[in-house]
């Protein structure tokens, strides 16, 4: 029985939004503008930089990257850690909780 409690525990838990999540795809809309785009719109595992779906270009990475720094206070120094944070929405939720982590 116990077992059967945490698999439905377990699927409670993967159906509620991460609130990081949610917090970084407003920041991404309302960042770059992307007019007519919600925030539920973009999927947590989708390319962000280079997709044909949003448009989203390396000077799209520059202003997400500066508004990242000053929301969440983390810096991404290179442009190879720059594209590897960058790349869905979940690696930024990641990495972001990574440099908090650090602190």
């Amino acid at each position: 029985m116990l077992s059967v409690e945490r698999s439905a525990k377990a699927l409670w838990l993967s159906r509620v939004p991460d609130p990081l999540v949610s917090q970084l795809k407003q920041l991404i809309v309302t960042t770059l503008k992307l007019d007519g785009v919600r925030p539920e719109d973009i999927p947590d595992d989708e390319i962000l930089i280079g997709s044909p779906r949003f448009g989203l270009d390396s000077v799209d990475a520059l202003e997400l990257v500066l508004a990242l720094e000053k929301e969440f206070g983390v810096k991404i120094g290179s442009s190879e850690e720059s594209r590897q944070a960058l790349a869905t929405v979940n690696t930024l939720a990641a990495f972001i909780r990574g440099q908090q982590g650090k602190k």
